[in-house]
C-alpha cells in the first residue's frame, strides 16, 4: 500500500523543518556575537542576511532536492531512478547549506571593513571563520538529515517494500568529520585569537568563540549520535529477536554507510533463515523431522550418501485393513487413518525414534539411525507396546473404527543413505534387518500375535521384558530358519 497524501506531506514538512533548523542555529549563533560585542545596529542586517540565505534559498534549495524523492512516493518515478537521491541526500543538502554559510560568513565578516562601529576582523581570523562556520554548518545539516533519513527509509520500506541498495557513505569518515567539528574546530577558533588579538579583545573573541562552540557543540553532538547509533541500535533489537527464534523480522535500512549495507545482508540473512526454516518445515510434512534436520544439517559432507551402524528397526500395519477399506468412504477413510498414524507416531517419538516411510496403512521406523538413541532395542520395544495400548484405547473416524495394529521389530546393522535419481532422492534404511522387521510384522497373522520381535532384539533388551519365545520359523527371503519372540502389550513389564 502506498503512502497516503497526508504521509507523503508530513515527511516533506519534516524534511524542511530540519533542514530550515539551520537558520535557527544561525541566528542563536549572530545574536551571540551581537550580544557581546554590543553592535544591535548591525542586528538587522547581519540576521536579516541569515534569514534570506539559511531560511529563503535554503528552503527552495531543499525543495528541489526533495521534489525526485515526493515524485516516487506519489507513484510518478521508480525507486531505481529515485533512490540515489534519497541516499545522497543528507551530502547534497549540507552541500547547499555550506555554500550559503560561506556566502554568509563573507557577507557578516566583511561588513567590519566598511561598517562603522564594527570591530575590525584580523585577516587570519577572517580566513578561521569562513572556513569554520560553513563546515560546523555542513556537518550538522549532514548529520541532522542523516537523522532524518531513518524516517524517511522506514516509510518507503514499510509503505513500498524498498530499502536502500546504493551505499555512497563511509562511517569512518562520518567519526572523522564529528571529531573534527565538536573537539577540533572550536580549539582551532581560539588559537586563531590567540595570534590574531590581544587585551580586551582577545577576551571578547575567546568568549565569543566559546560560547558558540558550547551551543555547537550540545547540538551537533545530540544528531550527531542519532544519526550514528540510531541504525545500531534498531539492528542490534532486530538480532536480539532473530537470535530467540523471531525468523519475522526485517529491518529497514535507515543509512547510507557501511551500517546500512550491514543492514541490508541482515536482511538476506534472514530470508535466507526463514527460507531454510520453510524447507525444514516442508520436510517434516513428509518426512519425519529428524531426518529433515540431519539432511540439512549435513548437506554436502556427504555423511547421508552412504554409512553402516547398529539400528533397531519397526514395522506397523492394520490388521483387516483391506477389508475395512471396503465399506468406508474415500474421505472417511483417509480421516481414520491420519487419525491412526498420528496415534501411532507419538510414541514412536517419545522413545527417540524416527519414521523413515509411510507404508500405506503402515509405516517402517528406525530407532538410532539417523538420529541417535540409547538402548534402541528397548526404545522401540516400549514404544511398541505404548502403540498397541494407544490404539486398542480408542477409535477412528467419524464412524469410530476400531483399528488393530501389527508390529515387527529387528536389531542389527543396517545401511543408511539418500537413493534415488536425479533430483529425486529419499533417505531409507537397507538390509536384512530391515527385511527381517518387515517379515516379522508379516507373522503376526500366523501366531495371531501384535507385537513380534527377532532374537538379536531380544537379547538386546536383556530381562526388561517378558518375552514368549515361539520357537524358530523359515521367513520369506531366507534360507535358515529364525528365533521369534513375541510380547503380550497387556502384561506389566518387569521393569521400567
Amino acid at each position: 500500500m502506498s503512502a497516503t497524501p497526508d504521509e507523503i506531506a508530513g515527511i516533506r514538512r519534516r524534511y524542511l523543518l530540519m533542514v530550515l533548523s539551520t537558520a535557527v542555529v544561525d541566528q542563536a549563533v549572530a545574536l551571540v556575537f551581537i550580544a557581546l560585542v554590543d553592535v544591535w545596529d548591525f542586528a538587522p542586517i547581519s540576521l536579516g542576511a541569515g534569514l534570506i540565505l539559511l531560511l529563503g534559498v535554503n528552503y527552495f534549495l531543499s525543495s528541489r532536492l526533495f521534489d525526485p524523492i515526493d515524485r516516487y512516493l506519489k507513484g510518478a518515478a521508480t525507486f531505481e531512478d529515485t533512490q540515489r537521491r534519497v541516499t545522497q541526500l543528507p551530502i547534497l543538502t549540507a552541500r547547499n547549506v555550506g555554500i550559503l554559510a560561506l556566502i554568509l560568513a563573507l557577507l557578516r565578516l566583511g561588513s567590519s571593513y566598511y561598517t562603522p562601529g564594527l570591530p575590525r576582523v584580523a585577516i587570519a581570523d577572517f580566513i578561521a571563520v569562513c572556513t569554520i562556520l560553513p563546515v560546523f554548518y555542513f556537518t550538522y545539516t549532514y548529520f541532522v538529515v542523516s537523522d532524518y533519513l531513518a524516517d524517511l527509509c522506514t516509510l518507503i520500506f514499510r509503505r513500498y517494500g524498498r530499502s536502500l541498495e546504493l551505499f555512497f557513505g563511509s562511517y569512518r569518515a562520518k567519526l572523522v568529520v564529528a571529531l573534527l567539528v565538536i573537539a577540533i574546530l572550536p580549539l582551532a577558533a581560539i588559537i586563531v585569537d590567540l595570534f590574531s588579538y590581544e587585551g580586551d579583545r582577545l577576551l571578547l573573541e575567546i568568549t565569543n568563540d566559546v560560547g558558540v562552540a558550547l551551543m555547537g557543540i550540545v547540538i551537533s553532538a545530540y544528531f550527531i549520535m542519532r544519526s550514528l547509533l540510531r541504525p545500531i541500535r534498531i539492528l542490534s533489537r532486530a538480532m536480539g529477536k532473530v537470535a530467540d527464534g523471531d525468523l519475522s523480522q526485517r529491518v529497514p535500512v535507515t543509512s547510507n554507510d557501511e551500517v546500512g549495507e550491514l543492514t541490508g545482508q541482515f536482511n538476506k540473512m534472514v530470508e535466507g533463515l526463514r527460507e531454510r526454516e520453510q524447507i525444514r518445515e516442508t520436510f517434516g510434512r513428509y518426512v519425519d523431522e529428524s531426518v529433515a534436520a540431519a539432511i540439512l544439517r549435513r548437506q554436502g559432507e556427504g555423511a547421508l550418501a552412504g554409512e553402516t551402524g547398529e539400528a533397531t528397526i519397526l514395522f506397523t500395519d492394520i490388521a483387516g485393513f483391506t477389508t475395512i477399506a471396503e465399506y468406508l468412504a474415500p474421505h472417511e477413510l483417509v480421516a481414520a487413518l491420519n487419525e491412526y498414524l498420528e496415534t501411532v507416531l507419538a510414541p514412536i517419538r517419545s522413545h527417540g525414534g524416527v519414521v523413515n516411510t509411510f507404508i500405506g496403512d503402515g509405516l517402517f521406523a528406525s530407532f538410532n539411525m539417523p538420529l541417535a538413541c540409547g538402548n534402541h532395542a528397548a526404545a522401540a520395544v516400549r514404544a511398541a507396546i505404548e502403540i498397541q495400548r494407544a490404539v486398542g484405547a480408542r477409535t477412528f473416524g467419524r464412524r469410530g473404527v476400531a483399528l488393530d495394529t501389527r508390529i515387527g521389530i529387528s536389531t542389527g546393522n543396517v545401511i543408511g543413505g539418500s537413493v534415488g535419481a536425479g533430483q529425486r532422492l529419499s533417505f531409507t534404511l537397507l538390509g536384512d534387518t530391515v527385511n527381517l522387521a518387515a517379515r516379522l510384522e508379516e507373522l503376526n497373522k500366523q501366531y495371531d500375535t501384535r507385537i513380534l520381535v527377532s532374537q538379536s532384539t531380544r537379547k538386546a533388551c536383556g530381562e526388561g521384558f517378558i518375552f514368549h519365545d515361539l520357537g524358530r520359523v523359515v521367513v520369506r527371503g531366507r534360507s535358515d530358519a529364525v528365533a521369534v519372540f513375541s510380547i503380550d502389550h497387556k502384561k506389566q513389564e518387569k521393569s521400567s
